[in-house]
């Protein structure tokens, strides 16, 4: 009963922070744009995932909780520091996704600026201290009391919604896509990017484990690989979440 309450709870948040934007931005573009991030970044995001990527031409956006840190879980094994470290090295854009991975609304103030300045410290140690990053909420649960706070650290803040982020956005509750089981409807996500490819915006797709055998939350190599592949034979900019803002002329 509490669980259910809980996500009754979460699933309103969202649904309020998707009516008012706290920080809001035109997202007004010519040129399709298309970011692939990766949320906990088990191990084969880095070993299939980036591959991907890199072999054409493009780079991704990897939100790293620093407490998950080589952790081994039921499928999935999340990088370490070392892996961190090859991510960024090889051109990808680390982001923050809180150190202990918990839901941002069960955090007070206090607690919350603790774990975020804890996993600053974490990804400082991949590639020295930034100014901003961007952020990715951990199971895509926003807090509107944390909104402050994350607008102050990151230039975006991302969450899920299933959108397109085109026109007036919220760039402390990004639009993303989801690629996950089942496989076919992952294949099927093409769909989404001929429709940004027609209306041009910034389609950010998000995932995590790149598996022959994927969980629930992740993908097949093929499957990234042809996504990767239409977005860039359609004529989409792809590109990391940082270098988007750039291009869009966002979060300065």
């Amino acid at each position: 009963m509490i669980e259910k309450l809980d996500d009754l709870y979460g699933r309103a948040t969202n649904k309020a922070l998707r009516l008012r934007a706290y920080r809001p931005a035109i997202v007004a573009t010519a040129t399709p744009i298309v970011s692939f991030t990766f949320d906990d970044v088990p191990d084969t995001a880095l070993t299939a995932g980036a591959r991907i990527l890199e072999a054409h031409g493009v780079r991704g956006s990897f939100y790293i909780a620093g407490g998950l840190a080589g952790r081994v879980e039921p499928g999935r094994t999340l990088i370490d520091l070392d892996g961190c470290r090859e991510l960024a090295a090889r051109g990808h854009e680390i982001g923050c996704h809180t150190y202990a991975h918990d839901a941002v609304r069960r955090l007070g103030p206090s607690a919350l600026a603790a774990d975020l300045d804890r996993n600053a410290a974490y990804l400082a140690e991949i590639e020295g201290a930034r100014a901003r990053r961007n952020f990715a909420f951990p199971y895509n649960a926003g807090s509107i009391p944390a909104l402050p706070e994350l607008g102050r650290r990151y230039r975006t803040c991302r969450a899920a919604g299933d959108r397109i982020n085109r026109g007036p956005t919220d760039l402390n509750f990004l639009n993303a896509v989801e690629i996950r089981q089942p496989e076919e409807s992952a294949l099927a996500l093409t769909a989404r990017i001929e429709e940004v490819a027609r209306e041009p915006g910034w389609l950010i797709f998000f995932t995590h484990d790149v598996a022959e055998t994927p969980t629930d939350y992740g993908c097949r190599p093929e499957t990234l690989d042809r996504l990767v592949g239409h977005a860039v034979a359609k004529g989409c900019v792809v590109e990391t979440v940082d270098a988007a803002l750039n291009r869009l002329g966002l979060a300065a």
